[in-house]
């Protein structure tokens, strides 16, 4: 059994020292450490910004967090799907689709680019959605 000083993981607690089970002190020592740790990565990689940036790879970075295979699986499972999805539309409908959500370009732009009307362009996307929503919903 070890002994614990409350006032080093509790500011406000007042000389409280329990006796705790070895397995325990091991954990508390171990999150130290990886306080510890994680502040001299931020002071190395000099990290004076939000590590939460770019949905938490600075951080998990900075933390060596790999994703678990769960995780893999699923990014895995995802994209095969979504491929697949992709494979369903016509051409023009895969085509406008990846320009408009992918590449970021407006209805009138691709329509300007592919001297077509706009309507014909947001028809198109649109339809090629509902073909991807109804893949999808096989799936997931």
């Amino acid at each position: 059994m070890a002994m614990i000083n409350l006032r080093d993981y509790y500011p406000f607690c007042d000389n409280c020292t329990v006796e705790v089970s070895d397995e325990v002190a091991e954990v508390l020592r171990e999150a130290e450490r990886k306080e510890r740790n994680y502040i001299e990565r931020v002071r190395w990689h000099k990290a004076h910004y939000s590590l939460d940036l770019h949905g938490g790879a600075i951080e998990n970075y900075a933390l060596d967090l790999s994703p678990s295979p769960e995780e893999i699986y699923e990014r895995k499972l995802k994209h095969d799907a979504l491929n697949l999805a992709f494979q369903t539309l016509s051409p023009a409908q895969k085509r406008r689709v990846y320009a408009h959500y992918i590449g970021g370009m407006t209805k009138s732009e691709i329509a300007l680019a592919e001297d077509v009307d706009e309507s014909t362009v947001r028809e198109s996307i649109r339809s090629g959605l509902c073909k991807l929503k109804k893949v999808f919903h096989i799936f997931f």
